[in-house]
C-alpha cells in the first residue's frame, strides 16, 4: 500500500444520521415528503447535486436555500450540544498509518472550510496531508474529479491510492478515478454494483486497519 484517500462524512464523522435528523426535523415545516430516500440520493454528492436532487423530488418551486440554511444552523447547533461522534477506529488507523508515514489525504464533497474545521475540533487535521474539498470539484460524486484531485495533489497515481467510502457514489468517484475503493457502510447498505466496484467491504476503520496491517494489500 502506498497511500490512502478518505473520504469525511459517514467515514470519518457519524454526521450522515445527524444530517438526516436535521431534515426530518424540517420536512413537516417545508412539506417535504419522503424525506428519507431523498436523503440518501444526496449522501456523497455536493451541495448542487444536492439540489437538484430535492427540486426534482419536491418540485422546481420548493425553497431548497433556505431549507439548506435552517438545516445547516440546526446541524451546528446539535454540533455545539451534544458534540458528532466519531466512527470506530477512526483514531486507531490514523495513528496507525502515521506511524508507518503512509500518505492519508481527504477528498469530500463538503465545502474545504468545514472540512477543516470539524478535522480541527476533533484533533485530526494533523493526520492529513492533503484536503480537497466539494468547492474544489466542479462535479460532484460519483464524477471522478475530486479524486483525481486528491491524487494530483499528493503527486500520486489513483493507482496507488486506496479510497475508503461509505457511500454509493463515493464508490463510483473512487472506482472510476483507477483507485482501489474500500467500503465501510453506513447509512447504505451495499448493494450488487457496490460489491462489484468496491475491492473490500468491511465494517469498520478498525477492519480496515487490520486489512493494511496485515499487509495483503
Amino acid at each position: 500500500m502506498t497511500g490512502v484517500v478518505f473520504d469525511m462524512d459517514g467515514v470519518i464523522f457519524d454526521t450522515e444520521r445527524l444530517c438526516l435528523r436535521c431534515w426530518k426535523t424540517l420536512a413537516e415545516q417545508f412539506g417535504v415528503n419522503d424525506v428519507e430516500p431523498m436523503f440518501l440520493k444526496c449522501v456523497g454528492t455536493n451541495v448542487n447535486k444536492t439540489r437538484e436532487i430535492v427540486l426534482e423530488a419536491q418540485g422546481e418551486d420548493f425553497p431548497f436555500e433556505e431549507y439548506r440554511v435552517r438545516s445547516s444552523e440546526l446541524f451546528h447547533k446539535i454540533e455545539q450540544e451534544e458534540g458528532i461522534p466519531l466512527k470506530t477506529g477512526v483514531k486507531e488507523l490514523l495513528s496507525w498509518l502515521k506511524s508507518k508515514e503512509i500518505p492519508v489525504g481527504l477528498a469530500s464533497s463538503t465545502r474545504k472550510a468545514a472540512v477543516e474545521k470539524e478535522l480541527k475540533d476533533a484533533g485530526l487535521f494533523p493526520y492529513f496531508d492533503v484536503i480537497v474539498g466539494g468547492d474544489m470539484a466542479a462535479k460532484s460524486k460519483p464524477d471522478p474529479e475530486i479524486y483525481l484531485r486528491a491524487c494530483r495533489e499528493m503527486k500520486m497515481e489513483p493507482k496507488e491510492l486506496y479510497a475508503v467510502e461509505d457511500s454509493y457514489n463515493g464508490i463510483r468517484s473512487a472506482y472510476a478515478a483507477g483507485m482501489h475503493p474500500i467500503m465501510v457502510p453506513d447509512l447504505l447498505m451495499p448493494d450488487e454494483e457496490m460489491r462489484q466496484k468496491a475491492e473490500h467491504i468491511f465494517q469498520n476503520l478498525l477492519e480496515v486497519k487490520e486489512y493494511f496491517a496485515s499487509g495483503a494489500c
